[in-house]
């Protein structure tokens, strides 16, 4: 048998092998998550070891307690994850609305400072947002808007445009020239061409920002905890996520139903997201 064969051999069963082990480690643990969320704490302590959970021994209280409000004995998640789905929302939505014809402008227009002032986006971004927190929380204090869920959403929109102004300029820079030139000659605007001709050329990237930037916002701790750990009618789900945690009398399965709560929206918003990127590419393809 010459070497070729046996390597052919060797990755026919080590390719499948390597998926399979990565598939496990990086579905396991969420899948374990979500079993926790579901048992009983007194089924957790006499059985700690199980891997699959008879349907009888399931629950949904756990997710009654970490959904209740603080008043009716519950952990309050319901109004946690309103409050972070305002935020991003808002978030994702003001960012756009001011990354667009930004990222546009650095993409199309000659200006002196172009490539520096894109260059700086990035210098930006790679500072630690734990530099600005006190300057902020200064600011917003003295502005009054410290302890409000519109002064984080100020915070989480400043972060984000300059990585969100990067990734749709780049993308920008990709559309031909001349498709907006044949429109400027037809008599469109700059506006109207960048309305009817780039963005819609430009949606799977602008559809990726957006889940960026909500992912960003719906995540975020350090400025939540900053700005909100005084009001409690306020706190995101991260914050509440981690409150929860430090909580010594909470067991470790309402913790869990918490931390689904936290990432399944995220999950559920990717895998939607994913097939309009899909479908918006593919329509490219055959467009082109």
């Amino acid at each position: 048998m010459n070497r070729l064969a046996v390597e052919r051999r060797v990755l026919a069963v080590a390719r499948p092998t390597l998926i399979v082990l990565l598939l496990i480690s990086a579905i396991f643990p969420f899948y374990y998550m979500v079993v926790l969320s579901f048992v009983p704490i007194e089924q957790l302590l006499r059985h700690p070891e199980r891997i699959v959970v008879p349907l009888g021994d399931l629950t949904l209280d756990t997710y009654r307690q970490v959904l209740r409000p603080r008043s009716a004995g519950g952990e309050g998640f319901a109004g946690f994850m309103g409050n972070s789905a305002l935020v991003s929302l808002v978030t994702a939505a003001v960012t756009l609305l001011l990354v667009i014809p930004g990222a546009y402008a650095v993409s199309r227009l000659r200006f002196v400072g172009r490539r520096q002032l894109s260059s700086l986006f990035l210098v930006v971004y790679m500072f630690p947002a734990i530099i600005i927190a006190i300057p902020l929380f200064v600011g917003f204090s003295r502005l009054g808007i410290r302890e409000s869920l519109l002064g984080l959403v100020i915070v989480y929109v400043a972060l984000n445009i300059p990585v969100s102004i990067h990734m749709l300029r780049n993308y920008f820079d990709t559309i031909p020239v001349s498709v907006e030139e044949a429109a400027r000659v037809d008599g469109a605007s700059r506006m109207q061409t960048m309305r009817l001709i780039t963005v819609p050329l430009a949606m799977p990237t602008i559809m990726s920002t957006l889940l960026y930037v909500f992912m960003i916002a719906w995540n975020e701790f350090l400025f939540a905890l900053l700005f909100l750990t005084a009001k409690r009618d306020l706190w995101t789900v991260s914050l509440g996520l981690s409150q929860l945690s430090n909580g010594v009398e909470v067991p470790k399965t309402v913790l869990m139903a918490g931390s689904v709560l936290l990432t399944v929206p995220i999950v559920v918003l990717y895998s939607i997201a994913e097939r309009k990127l899909t479908d918006g590419l593919a329509a490219g393809a055959d467009k082109g």
